[in-house]
């Protein structure tokens, strides 16, 4: 007998399982559309951003970066079909004068955010089970150079390595708590050959830095540098908003690959 309700149980487990994946299946939508400059010819090969509405201010690259919740390719033709959560997202597009890589427009980049009659970053809501067409957006244009307004909120400081030396081409990202796991929130342009670094933010607040080479996740390459804000644990740097927190150093350590000890 309880071989046999064991054998019930372990099958209703199944069944539940099978109806939880199934639930789960259902919470995405998907989301298609096309890409173009503002004179008509399409975004060919460049990056799609997806920011959830949810999970953090609406996207203002001219003013800080905010970290997109999902990125997708655009094909020759600027289109894209991207499956997502269900939810209300921004959506914006980059093709890069340069190397394809994710990160923060830079000067000469072709860059636009979808953006309603008024000039506001414009929403789209993904249904669970269902596709929506957002047409075509055709209003992207080259990327001016990143300037520091009146009134900008941030963080300046600098990135060294082991040595005391400034370390040129990491990102500095800013989270909202010490674990500093997950996707960050905002993210700084690379650093250049002094080590500088200017994480620009939507407002002000606690944040948490943590300076490495690579955009995404994973393991950084061997040799890389990975550091983050604070000696021997993480430090929050506290900013006001309209004002930028100066004189902040991270100083980082070169990864030494997996399986290796520093």
């Amino acid at each position: 007998m309880r071989i046999a309700c064991r054998g019930l149980i372990a099958a209703g487990l199944v069944l539940l399982l099978a109806g939880a994946g199934i639930a789960a299946e259902r919470q995405t939508g998907t989301l298609t559309g096309k890409l173009a400059q503002k004179n008509g010819v399409p975004l060919s090969g460049g990056l799609v951003f997806f920011f959830n509405q949810v999970s953090g201010p609406p996207p203002s690259p001219e003013e800080y970066w905010r970290v997109p919740d999902e990125i997708a390719d655009l094909d020759n033709d600027g289109r894209f079909s991207t499956e997502l959560l269900e939810g209300t997202y921004f959506v914006g597009a980059i093709q890069r004068i340069g190397a394809k890589e994710v990160g923060p427009p830079i000067e000469g980049d072709l860059f636009l955010v979808g953006r309603d009659p008024q000039g506001k970053p414009r929403t789209f809501t993904v249904k669970a089970g269902q596709q929506q067409d957002l047409g075509t957006i055709a209003s992207a244009l080259p990327f001016g150079k990143t300037t520091v307004r009146p009134g900008t909120t941030g963080i300046e400081g600098v990135v060294v390595g082991p040595e005391g030396k400034p370390v040129v081409g990491v990102f500095v990202f800013a989270f909202l708590t010490p674990a500093m796991v997950g996707r960050p929130l905002f993210v700084s342009e690379k650093t250049g050959p002094d080590g500088r670094f200017l994480l620009r933010l939507a407002e002000g607040g606690e944040y948490y830095l943590k300076a490495k080479e690579l955009y995404g996740g994973g393991p950084p390459r061997q040799g890389g540098i990975i550091g983050a804000y604070g000696d021997d644990e993480p430090k929050a740097v506290k900013v006001k908003s309209g004002a930028i927190a100066k004189g902040i150093s991270i100083k980082g350590l070169r990864f030494p690959g997996q399986g290796r000890k520093p």
